[in-house]
């Protein structure tokens, strides 16, 4: 007979978070309710909101674990020896490869939960996404300072650039149902942008 192991409440926690990462991959952040959350979690809707009181209680804590994660992926390419430029193919290639690995955030972040119905989510990833522009912007700054890059592009406008690189692709992975290589393609079409910002012979 076998005995059930009863988990803490931080634990359970973690494991809400995780699982509807992974359903609103699967099934779409606007499509995941509680009780599909609850039945892939293996315990009753009441025991989901015994944690999460709301459900948009659910989507912060989504939210902050993707943005732990991102800051996993930051410390980790900021702890290898590389120079400016190599960094920022190593910052998009890996911001590319924690998207691939984990396809709910594009689907979070074109979702109508994000930009309609929950204001604090959509206030919270457009503070995520101004530090992750800053980071960028300081990157290429620092290139220009190097005069590899021309002296009139502005760091701010060039950031904004790689960025919406990353959102156009992502967006064109997820309507393509993530059928081509999206770090692959991201460090084709970066190649072609960083090339673009190359200060003249």
């Amino acid at each position: 007979m076998s005995t059930r192991i009863r988990k803490s409440a931080r634990e359970r926690k973690s494991e809400i978070v995780e699982t509807a990462l992974l359903l609103a991959a699967e099934v779409g952040p606007d499509r995941l309710s509680t009780e599909a959350l609850a039945a892939a979690v293996g315990i009753s809707q009441p025991g989901i909101f015994r944690h999460f009181p709301k459900k948009s209680d659910i989507w912060q804590a989504v939210a902050e674990r993707i943005a732990e994660l991102l800051k996993e992926n930051w410390t980790a390419m900021e702890n290898e020896d590389l120079g400016s430029a190599d960094r920022m193919r190593s910052f998009v290639t890996g911001h590319l490869t924690f998207l691939q690995t984990t396809p709910a955030i594009p689907a979070i972040l074109f979702s109508r939960e994000l930009h309609a119905e929950n204001e604090v989510l959509r206030s919270f990833f457009a503070g995520l996404m101004q530090r992750v522009h800053h980071f960028v912007s300081q990157m290429i700054a620092s290139e220009i300072k190097a005069q590899r890059y021309h002296s009139k592009l502005d760091p701010n406008d060039a950031a904004y650039l790689i960025l919406a690189l990353i959102q156009g692709l992502a967006m064109r992975w997820s309507l393509n149902k993530r059928k081509f290589d999206l770090v692959e393609e991201g460090e084709r079409l970066l190649a072609l942008q960083l090339n673009g910002f190359k200060r003249s012979a």
